[in-house]
This record gives structure tokens, sequence and C-alpha cells, in this order.
């Protein structure tokens, strides 16, 4: 990990930071479930950057931290059925749980080949809803443009999560190699916590 990488992802955890911060504010002046979950995701954000300022990427390979930080897309994808989709709320926390729990069972009970299929499915649904909820609420009027950034952030760290996926699978996805995977990665998380900034931030309902 370069110097750079560093500085990249002190910057995406003071975002992380700003965001709990502004959601712990939103949520004292409109109480909404859908508050606890983006902190709950941000702040799995903030110390995942934490750890990899410390510990360099192999700390990528550990199963603790590979299984928590699937409460980065879970949780926003559970914030945003709690936000604009309130009576789905439960339902759909409950399946993330669920995806949570047998993530972890495949990582810590050495399950290739059902983690082959439990991490892309699970990812794939919590990515999916963060990439396609603001544009139906913004193609509503429910809430201003801005809103979008969501879905590009959503979009960002989805491509990252799918080379990551391919890479700890043995394979490559499309040109992401090892070394270019790690060489844009840091930036990458910057440009989607930079994103969801801005979308959640400075969009008006």
């Amino acid at each position: 990990m370069t110097i750079l990488d560093r500085i990249f992802l002190l910057l995406t955890g003071l975002i992380a930071l700003y965001l709990i911060y502004f959601f712990f504010k939103k949520n004292g002046e409109k109480k909404c479930s859908c508050n606890y979950y983006f902190i709950l995701s941000f702040l799995v954000l903030l110390v995942a950057g934490v750890i990899l300022i410390y510990s360099g990427w192999g700390a990528l390979a550990n199963n603790f931290v590979a299984v928590v930080a699937g409460l980065i897309p879970f949780g926003l994808a559970t914030g945003l059925i709690a936000k604009h989709y309130k009576k789905n709320e439960w339902w759909y926390a409950v399946l993330m749980l669920i995806g949570l729990i047998l993530i972890a069972y495949t990582r810590y009970a050495g399950a290739v080949k059902l983690g082959k299929i439990v991490y892309p499915v699970f990812h794939a649904i919590a990515g999916l809803t963060i990439f396609f909820i603001p544009i139906f609420v913004v193609a509503k009027k429910k809430i201003s443009s801005n809103y979008l950034f969501v879905t590009i952030g959503g979009a960002l760290i989805g491509l990252g999560g799918i080379a990551l996926a391919f890479l700890k699978a043995g394979k490559q996805f499309l040109f992401f190699s090892q070394d270019f995977v790690l060489m844009i990665l840091a930036p990458l998380l910057f440009l989607t916590a930079l994103s969801y900034m801005i979308g959640f931030v400075y969009s008006k309902e």
C-alpha cells in the first residue's frame, strides 16, 4: 500500500465520519430507522478504512474483515428500503441478515462452493437495490436529482466488489488483475464515499 493509497483511505474515513454525524443529526430532526442503517454502514466503512491504513491490503484476506465489510452494502440497501419502501423494511432486513450469516458460515467453515453462490447472490441483491432505488424515487420526483449520486456510489463499489470477488475465486474479471484492483481500490473507495455524501447530503426532498 502506497502513501497515496493511505491518503485516499484517510479522506474516505473523514467523509464516513461526516456522514455518521449527518445521519445522527438528521435522526434528531426526524426519526427514521433508515438513519440507523446508514450510520451502521458508514461506521463500518470508517473502521475498515482505519484497519486498512494500519494493516495494508493483507487485511482483506481476514475472514472477520471480509464478513463485517458486508454490512456496508447490506446496511445501505436496507436503509434505502426503510426510507422509501417502509412496508418492506422488515423482510428485507431479515434477508440481508440471512445473507450475512451465510457469508460468515462459508468463510469460517471453508464452504468454498457454497460461498461462490452465496456471496455474489446477496451482494447482487444489495447492489441492485442501491443502484435502482435512487433512480426510481428521482423519476417520481420525490427527491432532487443529486440523489442519483447514491446510484453512482453503488455502481462504483459494486464494480470493485465484483473484481475482488473474482480475485478471491482465483479468476480475473475482465482486465481487473490483482495489481490493477489494488492500485485503484483506495481511490475507488474515496470516490464511492464522495458520491454517497453528495447524494445524501445535497438532495432535497
